[in-house]
């Protein structure tokens, strides 16, 4: 019997969620990562192969698109509206703001990228073993 015979399908969304939250896309028990962005190479619970699932730059892209979209508007809030605080005050504000949220939204977003990956089975393509590749 196929190892994905015992696994109901799973719908988009519930893999993206899945992958949110850390957890694996196919069965949502096992965890994606063995550390703070360090995936494991199958899923503990249901041996699924994460190894292919490689979301390489994409997750820090969306993280810094999201925290900029975030952090600009408050900035430029807090400029307007605070009688325009000093440089020393932005600082002590929105760095330290920018990097606890960057480190909190970065294995969120990851997890999310290759739970999209998994779900439209975009793996990674393995690694020829004869050589040369004579396509290019």
């Amino acid at each position: 019997m196929n190892d994905e015979e015992h696994y109901a399908p799973v719908d988009f969304w519930t893999a993206v969620l899945r992958g949110w939250t850390g957890r694996c896309p196919r069965c949502g028990k096992g965890g994606l990562f063995r550390s703070y962005l360090k995936m494991r190479s199958h899923c503990p619970a249901c041996n699924q192969a994460l190894e292919p699932y490689r979301a390489d730059d994409a997750p820090a892209y969306f993280t810094i698109f999201i925290v900029g979209h975030i952090i600009v508007p408050l900035v430029l809030l807090v400029e307007r509206w605070g009688d325009q605080p000093p440089l020393w005050f932005h600082a002590l504000l929105w760095l330290p703001l920018s990097v606890a949220l960057a480190l909190f939204l970065l294995p969120h977003i990851k997890g999310a990228v290759i739970a999209v990956l998994w779900s439209h089975r975009a793996g990674a393509p393995s690694p020829s073993t004869g050589g040369l590749d004579g396509s290019v």
